[in-house]
């Protein structure tokens, strides 16, 4: 592959299977390590990693086939920025000029050999919504932790179907609870979302959608819709509850009378509708 094609470009004959995405991740992560760099797998990939007791649950769902992965997304920190840009190229990516340009410091996108694309975040995500990395990417390895994993799915204002499932099937696999470890902690949600009144709207809207939605998806068992139910029900509790800052206080006031999320780009709606929201895939 010699020129840059978006994964819509790329026709389904060579398209690498999702085992194949899930191994060139792993491969990353543990390349980066060895230099000591951090690299954390992010979105639907990594919700899938984090939960793969719940496979059968995923595939009936309809959320496994041969284009459940457009992309590998990652989180790094900043400070390394200028690192990765060599650690790419020595892994046999190239980086995509127009969008270095267009996306200056926050994120970096490559094209390789084999996986069509793979995107870089730095810091933060910042989509709809702005999601804080900073100090919270040793929490976990070779992903995000999943209070991060559920803020990604939670901040998109167009939250379809395919992001429904994945929030559904990270709850029904995690306990939620204020400590850190394989659980949902709910102290990342409240300190992320107890600053920011718009993020708080979106993401108590998005569980409300999902609690209605949940009932609709005739794969769950009884036992799946009172879990994930129940889990949803403790969130929107402890959200409502949860020491807001003056800076939410005030914001709170304007309620949705003024817009309340940042709008994508065409790039943002086109290509990561799945993974991250905005239009996301």
């Amino acid at each position: 592959m010699d020129t840059f094609r978006l994964p819509s470009e790329i026709p389904e004959s060579e398209w690498p299977k999702p085992e194949e995405f899930i191994a060139e991740a792993h491969r990353l992560v543990t390349l980066a390590a060895e230099q000591n760099l951090i690299l954390r797998i992010m979105g639907g990939m990594a919700i899938h990693l984090h939960s793969l007791e719940q496979e059968d649950l995923w595939r009936r769902l309809g959320r496994l086939g041969k284009k459940v992965f457009t992309d590998i997304d990652f989180v790094a920190y900043g400070k390394h920025r200028i690192k990765f840009l060599t650690f790419f190229k020595e892994a046999g990516y190239t980086i995509n000029q127009t969008m270095l340009y267009r996306y200056g410091k926050s994120r970096q996108i490559y094209y390789g050999p084999h996986i069509p694309m793979v995107e870089v975040f730095y810091d933060q995500l910042e989509m709809n919504h702005i999601i804080p990395y900073k100090g919270r990417l040793e929490a976990d390895s070779p992903t995000l932790a999943p209070a991060e994993l559920l803020l990604q799915k939670l901040q998109m204002v167009r939250m379809n179907e395919k992001d429904l499932k994945d929030a559904a099937i990270l709850l029904r696999s995690h306990e939620c609870a204020p400590a850190e470890g394989n659980i949902v902690d709910t102290r990342v949600l409240n300190r992320v979302l107890g600053a920011d009144w718009g993020f708080w709207h979106t993401a108590t809207t998005n569980l409300d959608r999902l609690a209605a939605g949940i009932e609709g998806y005739d794969v769950f068992s009884a036992d799946d819709r009172a879990d994930v139910t129940a889990k949803i029900d403790q969130l929107r509790g402890e959200l409502e509850q949860c020491p807001k800052t003056l800076k939410w206080k005030s914001r709170s006031l304007l309620g949705t009378k003024v817009s309340w999320y940042n709008e994508v780009d065409d790039w943002d709606v086109i290509e990561k509708t799945d993974e991250h929201g905005g239009g996301e895939g």
